[in-house]
């Protein structure tokens, strides 16, 4: 080995170099961390993926539109964020599409996410009856993903005598639900208090079926 030229034992000590470190950080390093995701963390290494009667139905980390087979909102569902994450042209695309997850990238002045806001408010306004005054932020902005799983507690309030209407039940019973499904801030501190719209709506459908 030593009768070798000093250039080709160093190009061997750097392959061998190469192959151990490839090993402990292309095969151990991966495996282990597979090993700890799925002992420790199963369920959100795994996606969080939601069942309902022993099927996977989505994910608690994706939002998921609840429309008829037109993309009309359904009365009996608490509708999620609008959203942008549609293949464009498609017309049974109505929005929560993991495959292609994007923002408007409209600024607050521009003039077409002006006129979509004021579209959105009016049809918020007649379908939970509410004021425009009533109507949070979060209702008639997309989210940058196109996929925000959540909404806020006073978009989820503005919901609530919908939903109850059309399940036939108290508003009362509505919001006991709600308030199981809301979420207060990371730590006390970080993000905002959100409802999470599958889990709700899954729970709504196991406790008052229509």
């Amino acid at each position: 080995m030593n009768r070798l030229p000093s250039f080709v034992r160093q190009h061997l000590a750097g392959l061998r170099a190469l192959l151990v470190f490839t090993v402990i950080t292309g095969i151990i390093y991966p495996v282990v961390i597979w090993g700890i995701g799925q002992g420790a963390f199963h369920n959100q290494a795994n996606g969080s993926m939601v069942s309902y009667h022993g099927r996977v139905v989505g994910s608690g980390l994706l939002c998921q539109e609840f429309t008829d087979s037109k993309g009309n909102p359904l009365p009996q569902y608490f509708q999620p964020r609008p959203s942008d994450a549609i293949l464009a042209g498609a017309k049974d695309d109505f929005g929560c599409d993991p495959r292609y997850s994007a923002a408007s990238n409209l600024g607050p002045t521009n003039p077409v996410e002006i006129k979509l806001v004021k579209q959105r408010q009016q049809q918020i306004a007649a379908f939970d009856h509410v004021q425009i005054s009533q109507i949070p932020a979060d209702a008639v902005t997309a989210s940058g993903s196109g996929l925000d799983p959540d909404i806020s507690p006073q978009n989820a309030a503005i919901q609530v005598d919908r939903v109850a209407a059309a399940r036939h039940i108290s508003p009362t019973a509505v919001q006991a639900l709600v308030k199981k499904y809301s979420q207060g801030r990371d730590l006390g501190i970080l993000g905002e208090p959100v409802v999470n719209v599958l889990k709700l709506n899954i729970a709504l459908d196991e406790k008052y079926p229509v």
